[in-house]
């Protein structure tokens, strides 16, 4: 049965067809309710955390706890004033991430092929039940510690990474996003794009 035109509005910007639980490489955004700077300010090009700002961070890497198929890597992660960007990786048992983007960060790339030997396969997880989960344990700490019950818009931006080239432009844009501020398509003074139409 198909929705109704006017009664389904929620865009998804999923790969159509493409499956979300087998492992590679995501890079994701998620945006604060109606773009709001809640997670702190960025003061000479570095990110001033807010206290919101730290539990959005620490809630990013406690998933990985409960979360055995996801990986998650400190360079690759950033808080914004309105959103948050960050790699994520779905791996399986006993492999390394999957062909096209086995070349990573190479000082860190033993240790990331050690981590994936030892986890356990869970592929019925897919990277929108992440996501769901991860804001879901943001918002509750919201709620029971500052009082703060609307954090996120509803949905969030994936691009699914392809090639070692794609992971390292990603990478870059990552760390070099709080110098970058005054540019970036979710900065307040930001033409109508993407993210502002969602």
């Amino acid at each position: 049965m198909k929705f109704p035109p006017n009664l389904h509005h929620r865009r998804s910007y999923r790969l159509q067809g493409y499956d979300y639980t087998q492992p590679g490489a995501y890079f994701i955004t998620i945006v604060a309710h109606k773009r709001r700077e809640i997670f702190g300010t960025i003061a000479n090009g570095q990110m001033q955390l807010s206290i919101l700002g730290h539990i959005v961070r620490e809630e990013w890497f406690n998933s990985t706890k409960i979360r055995k198929e996801i990986l998650l890597h400190d360079d690759e992660f950033v808080v914004m004033p309105n959103h948050i960007h960050g790699i994520v990786w779905i791996v399986e048992a006993n492999t390394v991430p999957p062909a096209g983007i086995d070349i990573v960060n190479p000082l860190e790339q033993n240790h990331r092929n050690e981590e994936a030997r030892h986890t356990p396969i869970r592929m019925q997880k897919s990277l929108s039940s992440f996501v769901a989960g991860y804001k879901s344990s943001v918002t509750g700490r919201a709620k029971r510690e500052l009082g703060i019950f609307i954090i996120w818009q509803r949905n969030f931006f994936d691009h699914i990474i392809r090639n070692e080239k794609e992971f390292h432009n990603i990478w870059r844009y990552i760390d070099n996003n709080p110098q970058q501020w005054q540019d970036d398509q979710l900065h307040p003074s930001a033409t109508s794009n993407k993210f502002t139409l969602s």
